[in-house]
């Protein structure tokens, strides 16, 4: 089953489902709690798909916060030529990491699906070449 939500948190727009983990603008929520987010656009379960007017009304999306922190910095740098200005200010955005639990529509709730790990063990590879073993010289 194919589910997923478009939501809006922080004046950006997230295409989610259920079990991913999204970086969203600093909320005001500690780490291990619950929140719960209504600005839904778009809900899709399978081949059924529901467009809000500008929201869906009734569905919701549920998440859990994993962490809050700051991004990378990113450096503005100002100059004008031939005037002897310039300016560096650097700015660094606060974040609040969401893993998405379920999805929440007309009283039907889509949630994560339990993957299987990958605990497949690494196929040994074809064996290296080490030319130095093999007496080859190099020119």
């Amino acid at each position: 089953m194919n589910v997923y939500a478009v939501i809006q948190s922080g004046g950006k727009q997230y295409r989610v489902a259920p079990g991913d983990v999204v970086r969203v603008e600093k909320l005001a929520a500690t780490p291990g709690e619950t929140v719960d987010l209504d600005k839904v656009f778009l809900v899709v379960n399978g081949r059924e798909v529901h467009v809000g007017r500008p929201v869906v009304e009734g569905a919701r999306v549920r998440a859990h916060v994993l962490e809050e922190g700051r991004g990378e910095k990113i450096l503005v740098f100002k100059a004008r030529r031939r005037k002897g200005y310039r300016k560096t200010a650097g700015h660094r955005q606060y974040f609040t990491s969401l893993r998405i639990s379920e999805i929440l529509f007309n009283g039907a709730v889509y949630g994560a699906l339990e993957k299987e790990p990958n605990n497949k063990a690494a196929a040994p590879g074809p064996a290296k070449r080490d030319d130095a073993a093999k007496g080859s010289k190099k020119r």
